[in-house]
């Protein structure tokens, strides 16, 4: 399945077009890979989404083509989630 649409059914990402945009930003990593919305993604990768200053870091357990809200959480497993804090620039 593509990460775009793995995103957006598994709800870690509630639009298509967000989760595409994150992609093309380099925001979204497949197994320590940059992905593409056409990436695939399979049972077993992990995946890195920088989401602001957020960093969360989830293993996909099952690849399904829909999932209700309430199944929606069970085709991931969050491993990590970091806030990521950036050092300001000294002059």
């Amino acid at each position: 399945m593509r990460i775009d649409k793995f995103l957006k059914v598994s709800r870690l990402i509630l639009r298509r077009e967000v989760a595409k945009q994150l992609c093309e930003d380099g925001d979204v990593m497949i197994n320590g890979k940059a992905a593409k919305p056409s990436s695939e993604v399979n049972p077993g990768d992990t995946l890195v989404l920088r989401l602001g200053r957020k960093r969360l870091t989830a293993l996909v357990k099952e690849i399904r083509p829909y999932a209700s809200k309430a199944d929606a959480s069970k085709l991931y497993e969050i491993t990590q989630d970091d806030t990521v804090v950036q050092e300001e620039a000294h002059d």
